[in-house]
């Protein structure tokens, strides 16, 4: 086995774990992430793809998470316009439910507690079958209220904070699994597996963070065999996506009987996206599966809300992802926390281990900020907290004006299908032009695979992006999977695996 030396080394490739190296490499430290399967393979690419502050969440007393989810959100809307994008909620109103004044108390609350720069604010409206906002609903619901958050690809947003922290010099190791870290002499020594070949490897860490998600405990107890007195909740939040529900890009929340919500978002253009549930799934981390009773509760969801409600053959996705709470002791599941908690552990004259329990997508940066200021107590750190301003790969756009972007892509590239241009645009940023690098015309970007995947795009996201089967490509890091049928689906595997082999991953 190999020997090699790293600063810090993180083992998650998820939201949490991505941020952390890509904070902590922006500082000038050596870096090595790793993760056991793909990036965003689990929590991270199966949420209901919110930027938000999290309105909900007031009602059990969260407020510190909200203004700080609230201001990221801020952060990430200027930081990486092409990628989160503004969303209206629409909050229709039923009798039965919290009271009119409340509701109004709430939105007013999350209007002002996180400092909203470039969001309109929350107002009451009439909903009526003309208006595009009452259209869909049933005639009872002729009040509602309309507030904004926004939507991101949540995949998409991992893959491009790995992107950042390998520019800045870590090494990202996709399938790859840390099996053994043991403390001695000053750092850890850990021993990793690659999930392609069963080759095994030792590198040594001056510092550990475990961002492994639904792992955390386990990694704890099997990996590092130590102690914690924290501990993890896991549960699981289920997903159904179905044909388009109604006209416009915004978006619906729905109270529920039994006073959680319903999201009902806009989804991959032709599609909506229903969600989510809240299930105690015990310790089994990749309990993934969404159950007939979780699909029976959405539909009843939206049922109490809509004329014409979708039924179970709309169906043509379903999703879960197991979320990673961290246990406050609180029994209902809907009401436990969605903070964060770091734990360090370090003894005297041995290396340190951080450990991550919980987070939410819209928060990762100020948690790798926080997590990097608990490694600066007992270990030497360069630099200061650098992120708040920093662009994600492709988000450096011009005053963060998007629409704009897009207009002098098009001027630029006439002869490109308009709407191949707008989705590249949305996933790649500024960058799309080094992906197109010189090409006027679709068929000079080569193999069409089918719903606008090209050969060229194939070979970016397989070289630049670290995908190496098709569910990287068609569900993580675009949608496209939602289009393709099954020899489409076979014909992207083939590709990748002329393409990419084991050698080749490895080097990345």
């Amino acid at each position: 086995m190999s020997e090699r030396s790293f600063d810090l080394l993180v083992v998650g490739g998820g939201i949490n774990g991505a941020g952390i190296a890509r904070d902590a490499a922006g500082r000038g430290l050596s870096v090595l992430l790793v993760e056991q399967d793909d990036l965003a393979a689990h929590t991270s690419s199966r949420s209901s793809k919110l930027i938000h502050g999290g309105l909900r969440y007031l009602e059990h007393g969260e407020f510190r998470l909200v203004r700080e989810a609230l201001r990221e959100r801020e952060v990430l809307l200027a930081n990486a316009p092409h990628l989160v994008r503004p969303l209206t909620f629409v909050l229709p109103h039923a009798a039965d439910m919290r009271p009119a004044w409340l509701v109004r108390l709430g939105l007013f609350v999350y209007d002002h507690l996180g400092g909203r720069e470039r969001l309109p604010r929350s107002r009451r409206v009439r909903l009526t079958a003309e208006d595009p906002f009452g259209a869909p609903l049933k005639p009872a619901f002729e009040t509602g209220f309309l507030y904004a958050d926004c939507w991101v690809d949540d995949a998409r947003l991992v893959v491009l904070v790995a992107r950042d922290a390998a520019d800045r010099g870590a090494r990202v190791r996709t399938r790859t699994r840390c099996i053994a870290a043991r403390r001695g002499d000053g750092v850890f020594r850990v021993t990793l597996e690659d999930m392609r070949t069963g080759e095994r490897e030792e590198v040594r860490a001056r510092a550990l963070v475990n961002a492994t998600g639904p792992w955390v405990s386990h990694f704890l107890r099997e990996v590092t065999h130590s102690q914690s007195r924290r501990d993890v909740r896991l549960v699981k939040g289920s997903h159904l996506v179905v044909p388009r529900l109604y006209e416009g890009q915004h978006a619906y929340i729905l109270q529920n009987r039994d006073r959680r919500v319903v999201f009902v978002l806009p989804f991959a253009d032709a599609f909506s996206l229903i969600g989510t549930t809240d299930v105690p799934v015990g310790d089994d981390p990749v309990a993934e599966e969404v159950s007939e009773a979780e699909v029976d509760y959405l539909l009843a969801a939206v049922a109490r809300y809509w004329a014409k409600p979708p039924q179970r053959h709309d169906i043509v996705w379903r999703f879960a992802g197991v979320r990673p709470l961290y246990d406050d002791g609180i029994e209902d599941p809907s009401a436990v926390t969605r903070d964060y908690v770091l734990d360090l552990d370090a003894p005297p004259g041995e290396a340190p281990l951080l450990s991550v329990f919980g987070g939410k997508l819209t928060t990762f940066r100020r948690l790798a900020e926080h997590a990097l200021a608990r490694l600066t107590r007992v270990t030497p750190i360069p630099g200061r907290s650098w992120t708040a301003d920093a662009p994600l790969p492709g988000g450096d756009i011009p005053g963060a004006d998007f629409d704009r972007f897009l207009s002098e892509a098009i001027s630029r590239l006439p002869e490109m299908p308009r709407d191949l241009l707008d989705r590249l645009a949305r996933a790649y940023g500024t960058r799309l032009f080094a992906l197109l690098a010189g090409a006027k015309r679709p068929e000079e970007l080569g193999t069409h695979f089918g719903a606008g995947l090209y050969e060229r795009e194939l070979a970016w996201l397989a070289r630049e992006e670290w995908a190496e089967i098709a569910e990287d490509v068609l569900w993580r890091r675009t949608k496209l999977g939602l289009h393709f049928a099954a020899a489409q689906v076979e014909a992207v595997e083939g590709w990748l695996a002329d393409h990419v082999g084991p050698s080749a991953a490895r080097q990345r």
